[in-house]
This record gives C-alpha cells, sequence and structure tokens, in this order.
C-alpha cells in the first residue's frame, strides 16, 4: 500500500468520525440505544523484541475496520462489555531480510544502503472483546469512553516482500504466527480516540532465528486512532 493510499484511508477515517457527532432533528430518542457498533481505526506499529541490529524504516501501518455489537449492563447503558468482528492490515518495515528457500525461510539483517523496501505483511481477521465504560446517554452524542479488552487475530495471509534497485521479490512467508493476540485500549473523547494495542505472542513462529543464530521474537506495540460509528 502506498503512503497516498495510507493518506486517502486517513481522510475516510477522519470522515466517518466526524459523520457520527452529526444527529439530526428528526431522530426519535430511544431509550434503549446502543453505541459504537462500527469502527475503523489507523496506526503505527512498533516492533518489539529487535534482535541486535536491526532497525525499522518506512511507515510501519495499520489499518482496521469492524463490527462490535454493543451489550450494555445496567440500565443507564454506559456500562457493559463488547464483542466484535472486524478485519486488519498490518505492514511492518525493518532490514530484516527474508529469502524463501524452498522448504525454509532463511532471515538476515542487511545494511539499509543495499536495498529500497523491505516488508513483512499481514491480513487477519479479528475478534476483539472489550470491557465499555462512557458518559453516553439518549440525548448526548459527544461523550467520554474508555474501552478495554483484548483481541484475537487469524492471519489468513502473510507475505514477505523486498524492493532492490534491480527488481523485487515477494512470497507467502510460512513462518508467520497464524493465531496472533494482545491486549487492547481505547479511550478518548467524542470524534477522536486513541488506539493502543500490545501483542502477547511473536509476530513469527517460535524458533525462528536469523542466520547467526539469534532468535526474532517481535512482538507489536501498535499506538493510533479508532473513529467510532453509530
Amino acid at each position: 500500500m502506498s503512503r497516498y493510499q495510507i493518506f486517502i484511508s486517513f481522510l475516510m477515517v477522519f470522515s466517518l468520525g466526524i459523520a457520527q457527532e452529526q444527529p439530526t432533528d428528526s431522530v426519535q430518542l430511544d431509550s434503549r440505544y446502543l453505541e459504537d457498533q462500527f469502527y475503523i481505526g489507523l496506526g503505527y506499529n512498533v516492533l518489539l523484541g529487535k534482535p541486535s541490529g536491526v532497525v525499522q524504516r518506512s511507515l510501519s501501518y495499520n489499518l482496521q475496520a469492524g463490527f462490535i455489537k454493543d451489550i450494555p449492563l445496567n440500565p443507564r447503558r454506559n456500562f457493559g462489555v463488547g464483542l466484535g468482528l472486524g478485519y486488519a492490515v498490518n505492514s511492518y518495515y525493518s532490514n530484516v531480510i527474508a529469502t524463501d528457500q524452498g522448504n525454509d525461510v532463511l532471515y538476515e539483517v542487511m545494511d539499509e544502503s543495499e536495498f529500497k523496501r523491505n516488508k513483512l505483511e499481514t491480513h487477519a481477521i479479528e475478534v476483539p472483546l472489550e470491557l465499555r465504560w462512557r458518559t453516553s446517554t439518549a440525548e448526548e452524542y459527544k461523550f467520554w469512553r474508555i474501552y478495554a479488552g483484548a483481541k484475537l487475530g487469524y492471519v489468513f495471509s502473510g507475505r514477505s516482500r523486498l524492493v532492490m534497485e534491480e527488481g523485487s521479490d515477494g512470497f507467502n512467508n510460512k513462518d508467520i504466527e497464524q493465531l496472533q493476540y494482545g491486549l487492547i485500549l481505547n479511550f478518548g473523547y467524542n470524534t477522536w480516540n486513541v488506539h493502543a494495542y500490545y501483542g502477547l505472542n511473536p509476530i513469527l513462529k517460535n524458533g525462528t532465528d536469523l542466520q547467526s543464530g539469534e532468535s526474532i521474537d517481535f512482538k507489536v506495540l501498535r499506538i493510533g486512532v479508532i473513529f467510532y460509528i453509530l
């Protein structure tokens, strides 16, 4: 995904977020209202647990969208849980070069001057589970929210791609851990909300090493913004 496409996606995210705060006078108040059932977000992926000599470069981005079933647990409807289903694409740019060797994938740390771009990209189906607190009412469209919980993701597609001056090469990377999970925290007021995710297991399968023998234990800390609609 190009930086131009990322910028356009951000504009779409912002527009959708603004749309949620535009109630009309014709809307009838509902004492059994639900909140924040659709979400879309944009974030930056920080790689943790990097081996020595490994650096991130370019924009390691996250794009996510989905639906969460809002389940209020009290009469005021400001406390409850949310269970959802979503889709996410993540890119991780670094100088860890993956090479497809048929039955094996070899990894080495390459000097940044030797290539143009190198990334690991994943596409996943995600299931977020949130404990939700907010200050909303049936009449109030602007409110504080704190949503905390966990997210389970199934990576159905993952590729490594290297771009050099003389050309590019990519392949489906079988070393990517298909089942990924971590902790989430979303908080903010009205349109703008901070999203944070901390991965509890590595991006690559246990036992994945550099050619030097050092383990690659990449975990991800994701910081970004998330917008809710309805």
